[in-house]
């Protein structure tokens, strides 16, 4: 079994994982829009160019999304994505390019679990968790 996170955006989901990409240092192994997809003819021409499927291969994990459209679009909540980063330094930078244009939630700073720890709301409206995985 796997579980992956799948995410929702307004009319940015291409731009969001090309962001993604370049930030966690993941492959886009998928992007496909609406015209390029059997469905085209039931979609308004307008959502031709908008994201049906995006995969995002990191670390042995992916991470999925879709522009959602109209009325199935919802801002998420309730939810945020975890990101483990391997040492401090890199945990930082991560969660430093995350929140750049985004909100800040809990500034990246020393835990008594934690190196490192951060959460903020990315650009695209995407709430994330960063942590550092080695401790004291």
């Amino acid at each position: 079994m796997e579980i992956s996170p799948h995410l929702h955006f307004n009319g940015d989901c291409r731009a969001a994982f090309t962001f993604y990409e370049q930030c966690l240092g993941g492959r886009i192994v998928m992007i496909q829009t609406h015209r390029e997809s059997p469905i085209k003819d039931q979609v308004p021409a307008e959502w031709h160019d908008k994201v049906i499927h995006a995969r995002l291969a990191i670390g042995g994990r992916v991470l999925m999304g879709c522009d959602a459209p109209g009325a199935h679009y919802a801002k998420p909540q309730g939810l945020q994505v975890s990101i483990t980063v391997s040492d401090a330094a890199e945990a930082d930078r991560v969660f430093t390019a995350l929140a750049e244009n985004g909100k800040v939630t809990m500034p990246f700073q020393k835990t008594f679990w934690s190196q490192g720890f951060g959460m903020a709301v990315d650009r695209f409206g995407i709430p994330w968790m960063v942590n550092t995985a080695q401790a004291s």
